[in-house]
């Protein structure tokens, strides 16, 4: 490992191997750790606009919030819950519309997601003012509208309940005039989806009874209760109800999350391969230029198995040295990046990393493996006609 060899070639080679070997580990670690950053930011997203828990009927839009439901949420692990109607809808602002979802709240949402820490113009939904709404970046900009614009109402359509098919337009839609109040800003599917507004308004657009509600989204204590919570309340409520996590409410989100991660770990591990090339030709060089020491080893009585355990061992260590210094690199990088922000994207926001030891023992067993694997393939030169 630390003693040089007559052969200067065979030094340079080894050197550029141990180097592939660091510059991989510090490549791989490093990767992973911005996708573990970045998914965590992308889903701070998620965590303001969704609810930990999401509860909503199997059959129909709608349901009645009774006595049984209120009691099925007495739970100490419940920090809160809001009831919520969301409906499709067509927006139409002077001469341009939008179709999004209307989504009513009450006053205890804030308690179940902080959105209103995305509204970066005006104020979140007046609960008191009852044709107040808040239109997220998104829609704001399709429709030219501000907030505060009171020459101007931001108008609201659904179809009325019914069979058949529409036969005047003029009476098939009930609408509303609204006032928009507030802007927020979070993904772009999400500030053109949702024009969040107050529940007795929703329920007045959609000729809802009292208590008729679409969801209710809960707030827990700890989100480590997740799951057992869910089936608590399934258990409760009962088949005519169901009951979603986070995760389930934006399955596909978090697969298109995990998909990339898996994708870059892919790439990187290709490029580790590629790398490990080098520990193959350096090892087999060593067998070339040792050929004569091997020789005297095999006819002083070493067999075959033992000699090739020799070099197994010798690439083994050379790649666990590259991988130690590799870590001892990438991982004070990764804590200073995630503390002073070195690498900007942008001049107010660095690129987000963060620190998982998954992340370094995926990178140990990844370049462990392969180095081992690398090691056999070279050792495997030795043959009893070369020693012989």
């Amino acid at each position: 490992m630390i003693s040089k060899s007559s052969n200067n070639a065979i030094n340079i080679i080894t050197l550029i191997a141990t180097l592939g070997v660091i510059v991989s580990t510090i490549a791989l670690f490093v990767v992973l750790s911005v996708f573990s950053g970045l998914k965590n930011f992308s889903l701070s997203f998620i965590r303001i606009a969704d609810p930990d828990l999401k509860v909503s009927a199997v059959k129909g839009k709608s349901f009645l919030f009774n006595d049984a439901i209120e009691k099925a949420l007495v739970n100490e692990k419940i920090a809160n819950y809001s009831k919520v109607i969301e409906e499709r809808a067509f927006f139409n602002y002077r001469d341009k519309s939008h179709i999004a979802v209307i989504k009513g709240v009450d006053s205890n949402y804030l308690f179940v997601n902080r959105i209103d820490t995305a509204v970066y113009f005006g104020e979140w939904v007046n609960y008191t003012a009852k044709h107040t709404v808040v239109v997220g970046s998104g829609i704001s900009n399709i429709l030219s509208v501000g907030a505060y614009d009171f020459l101007d109402p931001l108008k609201i359509f659904v179809p009325k309940p019914g069979k058949g098919y529409i036969t005047n337009p003029k009476t098939a839609f009930k609408s509303l005039k609204t006032q928009p109040i507030g802007i927020y800003k979070l993904t772009d599917d999400l500030d053109k989806k949702y024009v969040f507004a107050n529940l007795s308004l929703t329920e007045d657009l959609l000729d809802y009874k009292p208590n008729q509600i679409t969801g209710i989204e809960i707030k827990l204590s700890d989100d480590d209760y997740s799951k057992e919570v869910q089936n608590q309340l399934q258990t409760k409520l009962g088949d005519q109800y169901r009951v979603q996590t986070r995760e389930q409410l934006n399955s596909v989100f978090y697969k298109m999350l995990n998909t990339e991660n898996l994708a870059s770990y892919l790439v990187f591990t290709l490029i580790l391969i590629i790398a490990l090339f080098n520990v193959i030709g350096a090892i087999v060089m060593m067998i070339i230029d040792k050929r004569n020491n091997l020789k005297t080893l095999f006819h002083l009585g070493a067999d075959i198995r033992e000699i090739r355990k020799i070099f197994v061992l010798q690439g083994f260590l050379l790649t666990l040295f590259g991988l130690v210094i590799g870590l001892l690199i990438a991982i004070p990088f990764v804590l200073l990046q995630k503390k002073y922000g070195l690498i900007m994207i942008t001049k107010n926001l660095a690129y987000p990393v963060e620190f998982h030891f998954t992340n370094v023992l995926v990178v140990v067993l990844t370049i462990v493996i392969l180095g081992y694997l690398a090691a056999k393939i070279a050792s495997a030169r030795i043959s009893k006609k070369l020693v012989e």
